[in-house]
């Protein structure tokens, strides 16, 4: 058993904004789904259209296995590299810790990243307990208005997702359109009995929906969804390039940026 895993919050017995402006009913946002739902995707989309809105919004993308910072834009636009793992490495969590390790961007004034460095790994800092993530989530409050965090999808060694998903305000659960994703969430539903969890703090949104997955499709395998995200070959080709942070500019793109733009309205009234 690798050694991080002896820090999971599980057991194996288991089965600043304008003055003026109104504190949101929901500040922590954790994203959550399963491997290749789109949830850096989502995080990042949903980041960027606060953020255009001139809200600050900081964005913890908690994927120590492969760092999405390099994902998020080309290097030359960010102001400094800083990691989350500095701010798990510490005895406790503090605002100005947190301030200290921000990824700030060049043209996005009122966007902050966290997360992991190209290169690094879990083993690259000591280990952290569940305790100082939650420390961390809590003191994320006091940096921005909102707080949305990229959840890693293997939250029984994971235990920055893991208390992300407990400590959130509410939950966007990304499921893809195929019976191996409704499979893996059922696998790791059950860890998250006897915790904290809220079922009734989140919306299940299909994902990454292609013109070819209907209605009755989507309904027949998943259930009912709060939201259907769909496929854009343009977001897709941003992803390879590394910017997902780019301007979707295509038609093609137009029904993805209407359904970033309902969800938003819907969790965060913005």
């Amino acid at each position: 058993m690798l050694n991080f895993m002896k820090g999971s919050i599980f057991s194996r017995h288991q089965s600043a904004p304008p003055e003026d402006e109104k504190e949101p009913d929901v500040q922590v946002l954790a994203v959550w789904g399963s491997p290749g739902s789109g949830k850096t995707t989502i995080s990042v989309r949903l980041a960027k259209y606060l953020a255009d809105k001139k809200r600050n919004v900081v964005l913890l993308l908690c994927d120590m296995t492969a760092p999405m910072l390099p994902c998020i834009c080309p290097p030359a636009e960010l102001e400094c590299e800083r990691s989350l793992g500095s701010i798990l490495a510490a005895t406790h969590v503090t605002d100005t810790l947190i301030r200290q390790n921000c990824v700030t961007l060049k043209k996005m004034s009122h966007l902050t990243l966290i997360g992991m460095l190209k290169g690094e790994n879990v083993f690259t800092y000591p280990a952290y307990t569940k305790e100082l993530a939650a420390e961390l989530v809590d003191h994320l409050r006091d940096i921005a208005p909102y707080v949305i965090v990229d959840c890693g999808s293997c939250i029984a060694h994971d235990i920055l997702s893991a208390v992300a998903l407990l400590e959130a305000d509410t939950v966007l659960r990304l499921v893809n359109c195929d019976l191996k994703s409704v499979s893996y969430l059922s696998s790791q539903l059950p860890l998250l009995k006897d915790q904290k969890w809220d079922a009734d703090k989140q919306y299940k949104a299909a994902s990454d929906v292609k013109s070819n997955q209907a209605g009755e499709h989507i309904k027949q395998v998943l259930g009912s969804v709060a939201f259907q995200i769909p496929h854009s070959s343009e977001l897709e080709n941003l992803a390879l390039e590394g910017n997902l942070l780019g301007e979707l500019a295509l038609k093609d793109s137009r029904p993805f940026r209407k359904e970033i733009e309902k969800i938003s309205k819907e969790v965060f009234s913005v």
